[in-house]
C-alpha cells in the first residue's frame, strides 16, 4: 500500500505548526488536509472521508472531542489521535472513551508521530479507497480506468496518482509541489513541465463529463470541481 494512497485530515487552530507538520507528513509520502477547527474539518470530512484525523483539542468553533463524537456517531473505521496539550488523566480518558486511537501530548517529535501512523496501518489491513464518483464519471484507481456513460478510457499510472490526489480533495486546491513530490518524488523544471502535460491528457479524458473541471491555480497548483 502506498502511503499516497492514505489521506489525513490534520485539524489544529495552530496554523504555523499545523502547515509545518503537514508538510513534513507530505514530505513523508502521505496526502494531507488541513482545517483549522472542527466545524470546518466536519464538512471536509464528509467531502474526503480520510484514513487518519490528527486533532488538537481545544479549539475554536468545535472542539476536537466534540468533532470526535460527531465522527464516531457514523465512523468507527477511520483512525483518530489526539495531538492536545491537555494531558490530565480525565482528557486522556475521555480521548479514549471517544475511541480515540491514540493521544500524544504536545510537544511531541514528528518522527515519532510518523511511527506511530506506519504502525497503525501496518497492523490493520485498511480498505482503501479505490473507487470514486467524481461527478457523473467513476474512477477506478485500482485499475486505472474512468467511466462515463458506459465507455471506459484508460489512464496512465501517473494519471492515476494525479487523479487519485485531486478525487480525495474535490473542491480544495492541491499544490504543483504536493503532486510533483507525491507522484514524480521530485521537485524540478522537467517534471513540472511533465505535471502540465499530464493535466492536459487528464482534462481530455474527463472532458466527455460537463460536471468536471480540473482548475489551474496560477503558480499554486489545481482544484477539481465539480459542478
Amino acid at each position: 500500500m502506498n502511503k499516497h494512497e492514505i489521506h489525513i485530515l490534520l485539524v489544529d487552530d495552530d496554523r504555523q505548526n499545523s502547515l509545518l507538520l503537514k508538510r513534513f507528513l507530505e514530505l513523508e509520502g502521505y496526502a494531507v488536509t488541513y482545517a483549522s477547527d472542527g466545524a470546518a474539518a466536519w464538512e471536509m470530512y464528509k467531502q474526503q472521508h480520510p484514513d487518519l484525523i490528527l486533532l488538537d483539542v481545544n479549539m475554536p468553533v468545535m472542539n476536537g472531542f466534540e468533532l470526535a463524537q460527531k465522527i464516531r456517531e457514523i465512523d468507527s473505521e477511520v483512525f483518530l489521535f489526539f495531538l492536545t496539550d491537555r494531558t490530565e488523566k480525565a482528557d486522556r480518558l475521555k480521548g479514549f472513551h471517544l475511541k480515540g486511537n491514540d493521544y500524544i501530548p504536545k510537544p511531541f517529535y514528528p518522527e515519532e508521530l510518523i511511527a506511530r501512523i506506519d504502525e497503525r496501518f501496518e497492523n490493520r489491513k485498511v480498505n482503501v479507497q479505490c473507487h470514486y464518483m467524481i461527478g457523473k464519471t467513476l474512477f477506478d484507481s485500482q485499475n486505472s480506468t474512468v467511466s462515463y456513460n458506459g465507455i471506459i478510457r484508460n489512464l496512465s499510472a501517473r494519471q492515476t496518482d494525479i487523479l487519485i490526489l485531486l478525487s480525495r480533495s474535490v473542491g480544495t486546491l492541491v499544490t504543483r509541489d504536493e503532486i510533483l513530490n507525491q507522484v514524480w518524488g521530485d521537485i524540478s523544471y522537467s517534471n513540472s513541465m511533465s505535471l502540465n502535460v499530464q493535466i492536459t491528457y487528464l482534462r481530455h479524458i474527463l472532458a466527455p463529463d460537463n460536471t468536471l473541471n480540473i482548475i489551474s491555480v496560477k503558480k499554486k497548483g489545481y482544484i477539481l470541481q465539480i459542478q
